[in-house]
């Protein structure tokens, strides 16, 4: 019988990355497949299934699940999109001319995946999985492939080297590290670097207790986060490239989070080049320092009665 477990090997046998491998892509393909807990494989079946009814809330009725209303866009951006790049599914089959925006929109099954899906737990189980993949590239090997090669490394100050992936944000990223750094906060220990695919790339957790960081607050630290122990400073770099910069908003963010912060902390906007830092002129919060990329001997202070240092 169809069981979230079954569902989630279904998923890994057929190549998807491990991010959609989890409980949420398990229900939705048990969804897509019109299967409940008591139904078998062989049974599954391609039909139109819109988000909100088709899989929220056949998860809730057959499988007890609930999910809020307002992860519909999380199961549309982190599940359906991925299988819609894997050939697992197919959007708006039945309606392919529907407009974005469509109450219509749906998905369903494709045909190739509905008939290896049909095979699971059978002897013809292996050889359909080999089929599949000998038509359609499995998507975590074209995830691997586009990454390969592509990589921007950054070199840390103690010689280790980093890999970030490919994208402006992360070079501006290693350029804060291997041009602001030695510059501006000479000697400084990196703490803390994000990246656009791993936001965790590098901590140094126990250096951001010490220091009286909340471990679990990772998700709200900038993206480059240096100490100075010397001066004592705690440079927090937002890398403005997606992201916006230090507005006085986020300032008050960072200064809520570092309430028991034991350093004092510098609040930097790095930009790229000129044009980008002109775009985000008037957001930028007075106290806080800048950095482009483009000029990179040069630091921009807005305001205050002291050049560089904690508010």
């Amino acid at each position: 019988m169809a069981s979230l477990e079954e569902a989630q090997a279904i998923l890994r046998a057929l190549g998807l990355p491990r991010s959609q491998q989890n409980e949420m892509s398990a229900l939705t393909l048990l969804s897509l497949c019109q299967l409940g807990p008591k139904d078998p494989w062989k049974k599954a079946q391609r039909k139109a299934v819109t988000i909100t009814k088709g899989i929220m809330e056949f998860v809730e009725r057959e499988f007890g699940k609930r999910y809020a209303p307002n992860t519909r866009e999380t199961f549309r951006r982190q599940v359906l999109h991925q299988f819609v790049q894997a050939r697992i599914v197919d959007y708006n089959p039945f309606e392919p001319d529907l407009p974005t925006n469509s109450p219509r929109s749906h998905y369903a099954i494709t045909e190739p995946a509905l008939s290896a899906i049909r095979s699971f737990g059978t002897k013809k189980w292996d050889p359909s999985v080999k089929e599949f993949a000998s038509k359609y590239e499995t998507l975590l090997a074209r995830y691997q492939r586009k990454r390969a090669g592509r990589f921007v490394p950054v070199r840390l100050p103690e010689g280790t080297t980093l890999q970030l992936s490919p994208g402006k944000h992360n070079l501006l990223h290693a350029a804060i590290v291997e041009e602001f750094a030695p510059r501006f906060a000479a000697g400084a220990q990196l703490l803390y670097l994000g990246d656009t695919a791993n936001k965790n790339l590098f901590v140094d957790e126990e250096q951001l207790v010490e220091l009286g960081i909340t471990i679990t607050e990772h998700d709200k630290l900038p993206d480059v986060v240096l100490y100075d122990k010397e001066r004592n400073w705690l440079f927090l770099i937002e890398a403005v490239v997606s992201h916006g910069p230090m507005t006085p908003k986020r300032v008050i963010e960072l200064e809520e989070m570092l309430s028991k912060c034991k350093a004092g902390p510098v609040y930097v906007s790095a930009f790229q080049d000129l044009a980008e830092f002109r775009k985000h002129l008037k957001e930028i919060a007075w106290e806080t320092e800048v950095w482009v990329a483009e000029i990179a001997d040069h630091l921009i202070h807005f305001n205050g009665d002291r050049f560089l240092g904690p508010r």
